[in-house]
């Protein structure tokens, strides 16, 4: 044991959503359920500690306009962090974020390289845009720049339809899945509509986001493969306001933004109930502040699913999902600690009483 000064969490424990412990002790950084021999300067922290909340879906040092100065992706990730966000998976950004590895007081990212999208088919300054001949090419670079991830646009607005479709071509979606499994990378896209789904699910993707354009049809194949779905019902929320904005140029577009946005609640429910993984992401960074990750576990369980599962697709099946330990012996100590029982009320998750992060009290 090193000099540094030994932490004990005294209370109620949620290694599980069903197995809790009554402490948990911290020393140099790492969580240990036996009590050191001869620990002196403890802290003690009292209350419920939940691993810390996963953020799915997030964008450090990306804001409405593009990349972001190093100062602002600061203010993002310790906004996160705050809210008890410990673990984000970056799920597209044009800035290179790496100093953050560098920092013991900012949450820990999983990235996923910069978005690719189809030329002139996704947000201005986001995203390599790119032909399909060239998608391979891409997506092999990005799974190298990446932390076991790449992002595709899989949908967008086609300005001469008037509405959403589908990017790519099946082949092309094929092949660059194809080289992104062979070079160790997990593939997920960007997928507000119907039309996609089949073929990127087909052709062997490994997880969609927002996923509003599921159906009937759709989600049996969904869970028959195990394509996970992080539903960003926060930035969903946001349809009706890009609807009326486009309506004079695209009412076809809007029309069917809409749609999406009534059906949300069934949309995820009905995947759920299925046997879709689902996970709990905000979409922060691009137009959405940061810090939602607890108003997404409460959209999650206000459209129909189990509160205490809810709360798992944010912490324990989240971290199993991405690889990342929870609060197993030996893991690192990134914890948040709450007045209460989350698993009895959901609100509980938005005032953290104590937020630790490599096993240093940070908020």
């Amino acid at each position: 044991m090193s000099d540094q000064a030994v932490l004990r969490v005294k209370g109620r424990i949620l290694v599980g959503p069903d197995e809790v412990r009554d402490e948990l002790w911290v020393v140099d950084g790492r969580i240990s359920y036996d009590r050191p021999a001869g620990a002196r300067d403890v802290r003690t922290v009292d209350g419920w500690a939940l691993p810390g909340l996963v953020d799915a879906h997030c964008h450090v040092g990306l804001d409405r306009h593009g990349a972001v100065p190093e100062d602002v992706a600061e203010k993002q990730a310790l906004t996160d962090r705050d809210a008890g966000a410990l673990l984000v998976r970056d799920a597209g950004s044009p800035s290179d974020t790496r100093w953050i590895d560098d920092r013991e007081d900012l949450p820990k990212i999983i990235r996923a390289g910069r978005h690719i999208a189809r030329t002139r088919r996704y947000i201005r300054d986001y995203a390599w845009e790119v032909e399909p001949g060239d998608l391979v090419a891409y997506v092999a670079q990005e799974a190298r720049r990446g932390d076991g991830w790449v992002k595709l646009v899989g949908d967008w607005i086609d300005r001469d339809l008037g509405d959403l479709s589908a990017c790519w071509p099946r082949g092309a979606v094929e092949a660059a899945i194809a080289e992104a499994h062979r070079l160790g990378a997990r593939v997920t896209a960007h997928c507000f509509a119907e039309d996609s789904l089949r073929d990127l699910v087909e052709a062997g993707i490994d997880c969609v986001e927002h996923a509003t354009g599921l159906t009937d049809e759709t989600v049996p194949l969904f869970a028959e493969r195990g394509v996970a779905i992080v539903p960003t019902l926060v930035n969903i929320a946001t349809f009706p306001a890009l609807a009326d904005g486009g309506e004079a140029k695209f009412p076809r577009w809007s029309a069917h933004m809409r749609r999406l946005h009534e059906r949300r609640y069934d949309t995820v429910r009905s995947a759920y109930d299925a046997g879709v993984p689902v996970f709990v992401g905000t979409d922060a960074g691009g137009t959405l502040p940061h810090g939602l990750a607890a108003e997404e576990v409460a959209e999650l369980a206000k459209a129909g699913i189990p509160p205490v599962e809810a709360l798992a697709a944010g912490t324990w099946k989240a971290r199993a999902w991405l690889g990342r330990p929870g609060l197993e012996e030996g893991a690192p100590a990134d914890l948040v600690v709450y007045d209460a029982d989350p698993r009895a009320d959901l609100r509980v998750l938005t005032a953290p009483r104590r937020v630790v992060l490599d096993g240093r009290v940070v908020a």
